[in-house]
């Protein structure tokens, strides 16, 4: 029972060292949601055709957090979203979470 409880506790801890720095207190409900309200998977659905998900890791453009920020700070700009710094750090999160798993 002892051993259970210690890998219950220990479980968050690793959980938390597989954030990346760059997104450490990025709200992930927060990112989801805005993900879904900016309607990002029928815009790219329109970009890249299918089911939207070619647009993750095209060759040698998003090979690491900051650019993944960066991409997601274009699409602000770019589609005039109006999405504050922490905002674009949530979204940058899920992505990295849901396709990049950036360590």
């Amino acid at each position: 029972m002892r051993n259970s409880l210690l890998l219950l506790l220990a479980v968050p801890v690793w959980a938390a060292a597989q954030v990346h720095p760059l997104y450490e207190g990025a709200d992930l409900k927060l990112g989801e949601k805005l993900i879904a309200d900016s309607q990002c998977s029928a815009c790219h659905q329109r970009t890249v055709g299918g089911d939207g998900s070619a647009i993750y890791r095209p060759a040698g453009r998003i090979n690491n957090p900051g650019s993944l920020r960066g991409m997601v700070e274009n699409c602000n700009a770019q589609l005039n979203l109006g999405l504050f710094p922490e905002e674009v750090n949530s979204i940058s999160a899920v992505l990295n979470r849901d396709h990049y798993r950036f360590k």
